[in-house]
């Protein structure tokens, strides 16, 4: 037990009057280290070593004030009335620690999947996104000018060159064609 003082009112309150200070004994305890102290308890309560023991030690008991029924040695005749006060008492503590280990771990579990809603919201985010850059991407690479594309410009600027040059050498009318007309042509 520690002494703590008490917490009353504030000291600095005008409106009533001031009250001798008085030590109160309080009993203090650590919530999470009576939560861990619970949840090794019960992971205890919960093993196949604890369920052995307990028959070992219920077994034995019996075993002991049966076969010293009519002896002193005999401390819990037939009833058996000390063993289940004492396996009412290991139950009457065991199910609040257990409890109180469920809802720690209830309380772990809840803090866990808030976490988690947490990340998959900003993973949609992102991925909503990373969504929407990737089609502005496909937009403006089908605005642009493939090579297949190029390549078929070309051949029809290339076949129409030829056409033209073809009209040029066949036309004999024309005053540009000949040395005169490269003459007039600037280099």
């Amino acid at each position: 037990m520690r002494v703590r003082p008490s917490r009353g009112r504030r000291a600095w309150s005008l409106g009533a009057p001031r009250q001798p200070a008085r030590l109160q004994l309080q009993p203090h305890y650590d919530p999470e280290a009576f939560g861990r102290f619970s949840e090794a308890i019960a992971r205890f309560l919960g093993t196949g070593r604890y369920l052995v023991f307990q028959t070992a030690v219920v077994t034995v008991w019996i075993g002991w004030n049966v076969l010293f029924r009519n002896h002193q040695a005999a401390f819990d005749p037939y009833p058996f009335i000390l063993l289940t006060l004492a396996l009412s008492l290991q139950a009457s503590y065991a199910a609040p620690l257990i409890l109180l280990a469920q809802n720690r771990q209830a309380e772990r579990e809840r803090q866990e999947g808030e976490r988690d809603r947490r990340t998959s919201s900003r993973t949609q985010a992102d991925t909503e996104y990373l969504a929407r850059e990737l089609a502005a991407i496909r937009l403006a690479l089908g605005e642009m000018p493939t090579r297949d594309y190029l390549d078929e410009e070309l051949e029809e600027l290339r076949s129409e060159v030829e056409r033209l040059r073809s009209r040029i050498d066949s036309d004999p009318g024309d005053v540009r064609h000949g040395p005169a007309a490269d003459r007039d042509r600037p280099s």
